[in-house]
């Protein structure tokens, strides 16, 4: 009797009353996972890693393609012309630099005139009698005793003490001193710049202590003739700080103008 076929049997027992398909088995065969597993998710990253650095070296070769297709003259050209792009550049830097050396020495020459002529305007003020000053120096106190005070004696002292360096003169804590002060005989005193100055005179002097008293003592000098002639007495004392508060004036031009390009 021929035995059946493996298909046939198989067909058969399918067939059979009273047995059914696993239903997970059919399930697994006919509906597959969703889930990626690691292994895909792991070949995901690899490829998209893989197009980023495509991307990258198809952007590279098109840049080096600007210059692929140059022959070596064009090249020497180009390399040429960027370097003398950069030669211009570090030229103008260059001249920036020196340039701004110029202006840093010209501020720097400015600055120093202006201190000077600064320095000369503080001066010609303290000579001209303009503003109050403070320095070492000499009190004069001259006292009339047997006699009258003669102008020419005054003047004289004054004109030894300005011979000697005095920078600055007052007398009687009200007059200040300057190079066309003029002295006059007046009633009660003499009269200094249309002021009348009366006894005793007392001159403030400011400079070197030791070489104003010098020129006021020698032979024949000031105090001998002041007390010789004129029957005074004289009082000479050397101080630190002289302090002369009083000033002068400033006189207006009446004729003379600055000359040009001054």
């Amino acid at each position: 009797m021929p035995e059946p076929t493996p298909e046939h049997q198989a067909s058969s027992a399918s067939d059979e009353p009273g047995r059914t398909a696993d239903p997970d088995v059919t399930a697994g065969r006919t509906r597959p996972s969703l889930v990626p597993s690691r292994r895909q998710a792991v070949v995901a990253v690899l490829l998209a890693v893989l197009g980023f650095a495509f991307v990258v070296q198809v952007r590279d070769t098109n840049a080096n393609d600007t210059y692929a297709g140059l022959r070596e003259g064009e090249l020497i050209e180009v390399l040429d012309g960027l370097t003398g792009t950069a030669e211009r550049a570090r030229r103008e830097v260059d001249r920036l630099e020196s340039r701004r050396d110029e202006l840093r020495d010209e501020s720097q020459a400015r600055a120093a005139a202006l201190d000077e002529a600064e320095q000369r305007v503080r001066t010609l003020n303290i000579i001209a009698g303009l503003v109050p000053v403070t320095g070492p120096g000499l009190r004069v106190t001259i006292t009339e005793s047997t006699g009258r005070v003669a102008v020419g004696s005054l003047l004289d002292t004054v004109q030894e003490l300005r011979t000697a360096g005095a920078e600055a003169m007052e007398f009687n804590d009200s007059i200040r001193l300057g190079a066309d002060s003029s002295f006059e005989n007046a009633v009660g005193g003499i009269e200094l710049d249309d002021q009348l100055l009366e006894p005793p005179y007392v001159l403030d002097v400011i400079g070197d202590p030791h070489i104003l008293r010098t020129a006021l003592s020698f032979s024949t000098g000031p105090i001998e003739t002041l007390e010789g002639l004129d029957g005074a007495t004289v009082a000479v004392e050397e101080l630190e700080s002289v302090e002369i508060t009083s000033v002068r004036e400033a006189a207006r031009p009446e004729y003379a103008e600055l000359g040009t390009g001054q």
